[in-house]
C-alpha cells in the first residue's frame, strides 16, 4: 500500500500530473464509528466516493476518466460546508467565484492540459492569507472593510497550479497574538469555531478553522500558518495531518506576520500525501524536485508498511498528562512492530528557549505587523490596531485583553543590540536541541506528543494549553509534521514528528509509512460534550 502510494507521488512531484489512481491510505479506517451523526449535505460528487477519506490521486484519477468532475466536487464540499458547519463555524466565507473556477479545470480536464495534481481541487485558506476580492482579516474587524487589492504569493502559486479557492476559514484572532490569555479558535469576525470531535471542546489555534474545516471534510485541503504550533496543534487535536514546513520555503508575502524569523504557511490535510502534494505547489519550485524523488524512492524501496532501518527518537512529555503518555506508548509499540528502533530522548535547552522566545517574537512583531498594515485600509500600525479595539467592544466580547499588543509596542526594536544577541542565542540552541539529538542517536526523526487532549472552551478562562513540542523545530526553522496518533476518549491526539533543516520530502516519506502503520484516524461524531477535562 505504502509502496504503491509513494511511487504514484514521486511520479507528480517529477511530471506534475496523475494518471492513474492510488490506493487510499486510510481505507480501512473508513468505517465511522458506531452512532456518528450523517449529516446531510447531498449526493457524493461520484457513485462510490467518500469525502471523508478520498485522497487527490483518486480525485485526480476519476477526473481523466470522466468519471468526476471539478465542478461536482466543489459543489459537493459547498454543500458541505452549508449543511456541517454550522455546527463547527469553521468556514467564515465561501468564494463566490468557485464554482467558475472549478469550470474552467474541468475544460482544461476534457482537453488533457491540466496544471498539476491540485488542478480542480478544492482548497480553504486561512483568513491571515491575503487572497484577491475576498476579505482577508485575520479574525479582526479592523481589517474587515474591504479586502486586499492582490493575492498573497502562496495564493497566486495555488491558482497557477489549477486550485480551486473554495473560501476562507476563521482563525484565532490575529494568531493568538492579542492577548495574554486567548482563547483559540475565537475571533471578532467568525466567533468560536469548535472542534468536530466533542463540539464544547477546542480546536486549539492559531490554524483553527482550517483543521475543524477538514475534520469535518468541507474541503480537500486547507492552507494553516505557524510561529509556533498553530499548524501542528490544530491538526493533532482536529485528528488531521498538519505539516509546518522548513522556514523559506513557501513565501510569506502577503500573510498577516508576526514575526518572519519564525513565520510559515504550510499545508493541511486528512492524509500525508494530499499535504505532501500541496507543499509541491506551495514552495513554488523551491522544492528541489531531485531531493523529493530520491527521498520518496527510498520509501518506495522498502517492502509495503515497512519501518525497517529507521530510527525514531521519542520524546516523552509528561506534563501532557499519563493519558497522553499512554497514546505515545502504545505509538512507540507499533512502530517498532514496523520495524523502526525507537530510543527515548530528551532535546537539550528547552528551558532557556522558552525564556527567550516570546520578548524577541514582541520585538519582531511590532517590526513586521507595522510593514503589513501599512499595505492595507485601516489601522496603518501597531499604535492605531492596539486603538482601534479600545474603541470597538466587538472586539472584547470574549476577552478584553491586548497585552500581548501593549507589551509588543513596548519592545525593544529589532536593531536593539540585546534583542539581536537573544535571537542569536535562540537559532543557535533550537538548532542543537535537534540537530545534537538526531546526531547523538543517530535519527531519523524526533516522535512527541502534539497536543493534549482537547480542553473545554471557555472565554472567561481562556486557554488550558502546555504544548512545549512544536517549540524547537518552530524556533530553528525546521519541518514538522503531525499525524493521527490515537485519542484520549473522543478526543484526538497526534505524533509530532520533527526533523533537520530543510528535510521537509524526507519527513514526509516517513510520516506516510508512520501514518500508515498507526492507522489511527476516525472520523468525528461532532458529540455536544464528554464532561469535564481529560487533560486536567
Amino acid at each position: 500500500m505504502v509502496k504503491r502510494r509513494i511511487a504514484t507521488l514521486i511520479a507528480v512531484l517529477v511530471t506534475g500530473s496523475l494518471a492513474t489512481g492510488a490506493p487510499n491510505p486510510r481505507a480501512e479506517a473508513a468505517e465511522p464509528p458506531a452512532g456518528r451523526p450523517s449529516p446531510s449535505a447531498g449526493p457524493p460528487p461520484a457513485p462510490g466516493l467518500d469525502l471523508d477519506t478520498v485522497t487527490i490521486p483518486e480525485l485526480q484519477a476519476r477526473m481523466a476518466d470522466g468519471s468526476l468532475t471539478s465542478s461536482a466536487l466543489t459543489r459537493a464540499y459547498l454543500g458541505r460546508i452549508k449543511a456541517v458547519d454550522p455546527k463547527i463555524h469553521a468556514v467564515l466565507r465561501a468564494d463566490p467565484t468557485a464554482l467558475r473556477q472549478a469550470a474552467a479545470s474541468d475544460a482544461r480536464h476534457r482537453r488533457g492540459r491540466t496544471l498539476g495534481p491540485l488542478d480542480g481541487i478544492p482548497v480553504l485558506l486561512k483568513d491571515n492569507v491575503n487572497t484577491r476580492g475576498l476579505l482577508s482579516t485575520a479574525g479582526s474587524l479592523a481589517l474587515a472593510g474591504s479586502p486586499p487589492d492582490t493575492d498573497a504569493a502562496l495564493v497566486t502559486r495555488l491558482r497557477d497550479a489549477g486550485a480551486v479557492i473554495l473560501g476562507k476559514t476563521n482563525l484565532s484572532e490575529w494568531a493568538n497574538f492579542r492577548a495574554a490569555k486567548p482563547t483559540s479558535g475565537w475571533s471578532a469576525v467568525g466567533g468560536q469555531t469548535n472542534n468536530p470531535y466533542v463540539l464544547d471542546r477546542n480546536p486549539c489555534g492559531s490554524s483553527s478553522g482550517s483543521a475543524a474545516a477538514l475534520a469535518a471534510s468541507l474541503s480537500q485541503v486547507a492552507i494553516g500558518t505557524e510561529t509556533d504550533g498553530s499548524i501542528v496543534c490544530p491538526a493533532g487535536m482536529n485528528g488531521v495531518v498538519g505539516h509546518k514546513p522548513s522556514l523559506g520555503l513557501v513565501s510569506g508575502d502577503g500573510v498577516v506576520p508576526i514575526s518572519a524569523e519564525q513565520d510559515t504557511a504550510g499545508p493541511m490535510a486528512r492524509n500525508v500525501t494530499d499535504a505532501a502534494l500541496t507543499l509541491s505547489v506551495l514552495s513554488g519550485g523551491q522544492t528541489r524536485h531531485a531531493d523529493v524523488t530520491r527521498a520518496l524512492t527510498e520509501v518506495a524501496q522498502q517492502h509495503p508498511r515497512d519501518l525497517r532501518g529507521k530510527r525514531i527518537g521519542l520524546w516523552r512529555l509528561p506534563e501532557l498528562g499519563a493519558e497522553v503518555d499512554a497514546v505515545l506508548t502504545r505509538t512507540a509499540a507499533k512502530l517498532r512492530k514496523a520495524g523502526a528502533e525507537v530510543v527515548e530522548v530528551t532535546p537539550p535547552y528547552q528551558k532557556r528557549l522558552a525564556e527567550l522566545e516570546f520578548p524577541a517574537l514582541l520585538s519582531e512583531f511590532h517590526r513586521d505587523i507595522d510593514a503589513y498594515l501599512a499595505t492595507r485600509k485601516g489601522p496603518r500600525n501597531l499604535a492605531e490596531l492596539i486603538e482601534f479595539n479600545r474603541a470597538h467592544p466587538a472586539e472584547r466580547t470574549c476577552f478584553a485583553g491586548q497585552e500581548l499588543f501593549e507589551q509588543a509596542l513596548a519592545a525593544p526594536p529589532t536593531t536593539d543590540p540585546a534583542y539581536r544577541a537573544m535571537r542569536a542565542e535562540l537559532k543557535d540552541l533550537s538548532r542543537r536541541s535537534i540537530d545534537e539529538t538526531m546526531a547523538a542517536h543517530h535519527l531519523d526523526a524526533i516522535a512527541s506528543p502534539t497536543n493534549p487532549p482537547a480542553w473545554t472552551t471557555n472565554c472567561a478562562r481562556g486557554d488550558n494549553d502546555v504544548i512545549p513540542s512544536s517549540t524547537p523545530a518552530a524556533v530553528a526553522g525546521y519541518p514538522s509534521l503531525s499525524v493521527p496518533a490515537g485519542s484520549v476518549g473522543e478526543l484526538p491526539v497526534g505524533l509530532l514528528l520533527i526533523a533537520g533543516n530543510h528535510q521537509d520530502a524526507g519527513l514526509l516519506s516517513l510520516g506516510a509509512t508512520v501514518e500508515d502503520r498507526l492507522h489511527a484516524w476516525r472520523a468525528p461524531r461532532y458529540l455536544p460534550s464528554v464532561g469535564s477535562d481529560a487533560s486536567r
